[in-house]
């Protein structure tokens, strides 16, 4: 038996901590670690906003919530979780960062049993295995594309004819969606999410084309001259300001265990297309690369969808008024109001229940 050359040898020894692996795939691993960091320290900020909230309700004298330092602490957190989200764009593809946002809805879940003491349900447990797969699958089989985005390349892919395309496509999408909003006033739940993943499809392309530019900047690059550079970044602030406005109105109309999964399978799947279209992330990936990608995806979803399920707020769970319990009462028996009369869960006045019973 012959001795293989040192060439061949390496090929069977190459894997995820092999030193090619990593310099082929540093720079890509450093923005998944960033953007997973990013997402467990937004997890952490708005548990530790919600713990504010419950400390300064537990108070004789409630105060404002703003005068909690306990509050503040964690909008610093929230805003440090931001800032890497945005930077992590400036490493990695679109569509390995933007999945990732499930690592927010896990640590969520994750710090709610251990610190605000919330019980532990087998749907957690489900959900966060098959998101914890999704995103194992999604790191593994995300697009390797070179992220040197230059302000040239970014010009460039702004007038390439896919991507005109699908602007107009989206415009009138948007437009059509609106009308329903405004004029018709139909306020359903996919309207209003689908135009929020409309606009959050133009702020991941103007987000990531920032992050990169001012990354070859730092490095020595100097990107900031070119007048794209202001261009997308006035497109990031002006979709990022419309985007919000609808998600808080899908947020006033609707509760939270609905908005958050269809808002993270809506934003994911706009952002991977955005990616795809404007820089052809996918471009040379093989088959079952994207196959494997795609059932990542899926299965953060379902773990997302799974975590946020049944995860309702605390209702009177009695369908009826024992009047027995109210002090300046002196009727016994329950009354259960019509759900259909105007007065729906209002007590009656005492004459018009001594006539009622009379």
């Amino acid at each position: 038996m012959g001795i293989l050359p040192v060439s061949e040898q390496n090929v069977f020894f190459e894997g995820p901590l092999s030193g090619p692996w990593y310099s082929k795939h540093k720079t890509q691993l450093l923005g998944v670690l960033l953007a997973a960091a990013s997402n467990f320290l937004i997890s952490v900020s708005l548990s530790i906003q919600k713990c504010a909230h419950l400390r300064l309700a537990c108070q004789t004298e409630p105060k404002p919530y703003y005068t909690s330092k306990l509050w503040w602490c964690g909008i610093i957190l929230l805003g440090l979780g931001e800032v890497g989200n945005f930077t992590a764009y400036g490493f990695a593809p679109i569509a390995l960062v933007a999945p990732l946002g499930c690592v927010s809805v896990i640590g969520t879940a994750v710090i709610s049993v251990l610190f605000l003491k919330q019980t532990v349900r087998a749907a957690d447990i489900l959900g966060g295995t098959l998101a914890v797969a999704g995103t194992y699958l999604l790191v593994t089989f995300a697009p390797n594309v070179p992220q040197e985005l230059t302000a040239r390349r970014v010009q460039n892919n702004l007038v390439s004819w896919p991507f005109l395309v699908y602007v107009i496509l989206e415009i009138i999408t948007f437009c059509i969606l609106l009308y329903f909003y405004k004029r018709k006033a139909v306020k359903h739940i996919m309207i209003l999410l689908m135009m929020v993943a409309l606009l959050a499809s133009l702020t991941v392309i103007a987000v990531k084309a920032v992050a990169s530019m001012i990354t070859l900047s730092v490095k020595g690059k100097m990107q900031l001259t070119y007048p794209v550079f202001y261009i997308m970044l006035i497109l990031m602030a002006t979709s990022c300001v419309f985007q919000v406005k609808f998600l808080n109105q899908a947020m006033h109309l609707y509760e939270a265990t609905a908005v958050v999964p269809i808002n993270f399978m809506l934003f994911t799947t706009s952002a991977i297309v955005s990616g795809v279209i404007f820089y052809q992330e996918f471009q040379s990936a093989a088959l079952l690369s994207v196959f494997m990608f795609l059932f990542g995806c899926l299965l953060s979803f379902l773990g997302v969808f799974v975590i946020a399920r049944n995860k309702k707020e605390e209702h009177l769970q009695v369908p009826y008024i024992d009047c027995g319990r109210i002090p300046g009462q002196k009727l016994t028996g329950k009354i259960q109001p019509d759900s259909y009369s105007s007065c729906y869960g209002t007590l009656n006045n005492e004459d018009d229940s001594v006539k009622t019973q009379s």
